[in-house]
């Protein structure tokens, strides 16, 4: 995505600190809104501070690409299962879709595609385009012609089990007899509500004295994940099928062909999805939808871009959360005037002050919107803002909100400055910006300098340890933390493991006594929690909490290191950076200097050292082991490509390599199993001749792996 203008101008002059730092906090508050998002069916910001997040987010990860967290949010697909439903893993995963904003990122897009392909500029490439539909990602498999599952999304692998909710509705067919329809087909698409439906629903709900859904897309969803099938069935839920997941053999070479089987099978299809020769052809059908936006009967928020032939996009392949061969353009921002109420500071995990904007609610894009993110003080500042006043709210990308600007025109006389907080309104302690040694700059977010004294981030970090990629600890959450805190019951991770044996010894606060506890549930509670006293190394490494090491890192190390004893060594040994430990520790592939230097910062401070032995005391990490996998010949192996390849590009031999289970990095070394040499290798062939390491030409890398 392509970021000009005044906030390019802003990144640039961050430095890597002060960055590192930003990105860390907001990629906690978005995972935060994620969970509300996908999970509960009810945003907790006001969709004005969302997209806004993400976009900035994008932006950092964009200009500082070394210091993108491997469990960022700008690489995650929507949010776990909520738990409520049983789980489904996704035979093919469901991921999601990059955005572009402008038409240059559309030519970004393409450029990117052909290059990747090794097509020429003025070569064709088929481009299919289709109304992006504001709605629930489903996946319906069918067994034999008949539907047998249906699950939603969730964190794109595993999802919830939706089936009976799913066979109330009438748009999907439950048998299908066509002689062509494959014996396992999984068909994925959109679940919607229309505007006249969601406006009829909003009625019904005010006239029974109920909850009002705040947009088509919400009732959609919470139409859809309701425990009471009835509420379902009477819900009018409609859908378009646009993809599939595991599907074998497809009918047809393109992505048009497979859609029009969808369609002669029954199922429903978006009448706008046209195939374009061209960028040109593109941006015509974009503009041409965007004009019908406003009389469609459905929501939307741009269009979708996939490449045609279903070949390119098998050798496009995947980037993390999302395909290569398809994008997502988004429209450009609705507006509306409002009030501005008040402005609230929310204390992040890491002390981080954030200001939100509270609004007169308005209507923007079919939205109600009454809060948004202003991000720091200096952003009010710069506004300008003054409670009480008038203010523009964008949707940015149609999804988040934000303050644009004041209308001074309509300040009210009793307007009023807002005065940024000094000191943390949890904890009451010194809030400060820290001024960056070398550049003599004032980092741009303010933070509590309570530390564990401050009640914001001591339940923050409890929650992360226990979370679902960490301790994942049943029946104990962020609303329990929260309570234990309360109750002065628990200040660090260990406390939860002799929290048995402390309620054992209390006559008179036993915690069956306390409120929304009982006897069964603590039984429960004190089970789940001894049933984590082995723990597998990754999930101990994550639920550590260390900054920039997420769910992904903590399972490379794991993998590395085999034991916590010996990954606890080895990152006391790294410490000296011209040791064989640091050298092992950044020659991971996915691990940098950074994620390296936070790892040693960590394992230095002796109150890091009194947390981790404390919980050691009482847990016990069990032995990586490597999971279970298809085998090749290069599974496990260390692959480096080098010079012209000629048969491939260089992000294709890669990809392919990845597949097959290769670790494929960027410099030789004793541990590199193979170095695949094209025509011009230079110092890194050399290298790998005095190391002995295996020598490979590009033909004898294609014929290693076919066999």
């Amino acid at each position: 995505m392509s970021n000009k203008g005044k906030l390019d101008i802003e990144l640039e002059a961050l430095d890597p600190a002060q960055a590192e730092r930003e990105i860390g906090e907001l990629s906690a508050q978005i995972r935060l809104h994620d969970a509300s998002y996908y999970q509960e069916d009810a945003p907790s910001i006001d969709d004005a501070a969302y997209d806004h997040l993400r976009q900035r987010l994008l932006a950092l990860e964009s200009t500082f690409p070394q210091l993108r967290l491997d469990d960022s949010p700008s690489l995650a697909v929507g949010a776990a299962p909520s738990g409520r439903f049983a789980k489904v893993r996704h035979s093919v995963p469901m991921l999601s879709l990059g955005n572009a904003f402008s038409d240059a990122d559309l030519d970004d897009f393409i450029d990117r595609i052909k290059r990747f392909l090794g097509l020429d500029e003025e070569d064709e490439l088929d481009i299919t385009a289709e109304p992006k539909i504001d709605g629930l990602s489903i996946s319906l498999r069918y067994e034999g012609g008949k539907l047998v599952l249906g699950a939603t999304r969730g964190d794109g692998a595993t999802g919830e089990n939706v089936t009976n909710n799913i066979m109330t509705m009438r748009d999907i067919p439950k048998q299908i007899s066509a002689d062509d329809f494959p014996d396992i087909f999984e068909v994925r698409g959109e679940i919607y509500m229309s505007h006249d439906d969601f406006a009829a629903l909003n009625t019904r709900q005010e006239k029974a004295g109920q909850k009002l859904f705040a947009n088509p897309r919400n009732a959609a969803a919470g139409s859809l994940r309701q425990l009471d099938t009835t509420i379902t069935a009477s819900r009018p839920l409609q859908i378009f099928i646009y993809a599939w997941g595991e599907a074998n053999p497809l009918p047809g070479k393109t992505q048009m062909q497979v859609i029009e089987s969808f369609a002669r099978w029954g199922f429903p299809i978006n009448p706008l999805m046209r195939v374009c020769k061209d960028a040109k052809e593109l941006i015509a059908l974009y503009k041409e939808i965007e004009r019908q936006r406003a009389s469609l009967p459905y929501d939307i928020d741009g269009v979708v871009y996939k490449v045609n032939r279903l070949d390119y996009q098998d050798r496009l392949g995947f980037v993390s959360r999302s395909p290569r061969w398809a994008i997502a353009h988004k429209f450009p921002a609705e507006k509306a005037t409002t009030r501005l109420l008040d402005i609230e500071i929310q204390v992040g995990r890491t002390g981080s002050l954030t200001p939100v904007a509270k609004l007169e609610p308005v209507t923007v894009g079919g939205v109600v919107v009454s809060n948004a993110t202003l991000h720091n003080e200096d952003e009010i500042a710069r506004k300008g803002l003054h409670i009480g006043d008038m203010v523009v709210v964008q949707r940015a990308g149609d999804v988040i909100p934000q303050v644009v600007e004041v209308v001074l025109d309509k300040r009210p006389r009793d307007a009023v400055p807002f005065a940024f907080p000094k000191v943390c309104p949890v904890c009451g302690a010194h809030a400060v910006r820290e001024v960056n040694p070398k550049s003599g700059e004032k980092d741009k977010i303010r933070r509590c300098t309570g530390g564990l004294t401050c009640a914001a981030q001591i339940k923050e970090r409890l929650s992360h340890f226990v979370s679902r990629n960490a301790f994942d600890i049943d029946g104990l959450g962020e609303k329990q933390v929260e309570a234990f805190l309360e109750w002065g019951l628990i200040s660090n991770p260990a406390d939860l493991f002799t929290l048995e044996e402390r309620d054992r010894l209390d006559e008179f606060s036993k915690l069956k006594n306390r409120e929304g506890w009982g006897e069964k549930s603590v039984v429960n509670l004190f089970a789940a929690i001894n049933e984590r006293r082995s723990i597998s190394l990754d999930r101990l490494i994550y639920g550590l909490g260390i900054r920039h090491v997420g769910a992904t890192t903590a399972k490379l190390l794991a993998r590395n290191y085999g034991s916590f004893e010996h990954f606890h060594e080895e990152m006391k040994l790294a410490a000296d950076e011209q040791s064989d430990a640091w050298q092992e520790l950044n020659n991971i592939d996915g691990i940098g200097g950074i994620v390296a230097s936070a790892l040693i910062d960590f394992f230095a401070e002796e109150h890091n050292e009194a947390v981790v032995g404390a919980l050691l005391r009482e847990v016990t990490p069990l032995i990586f082991e490597i999971e279970e996998q298809v085998v090749t010949v290069v599974t496990g192996k260390t692959v480096v490509f080098t010079g012209k390849l000629t048969q491939f590009s260089r992000a294709e031999a890669k990809d392919r390599a990845e597949r097959l289970g290769a670790k494929v990095v960027g410099s030789v070394s004793a541990k590199t199993d193979y170095l695949v040499a094209g025509p011009g290798a230079g110092s890194k062939l050399k290298k790998a001749e005095a190391l002995n390491v295996a020598v490979l030409s590009e033909e004898e890398w294609l014929a290693l792996i076919s066999d």
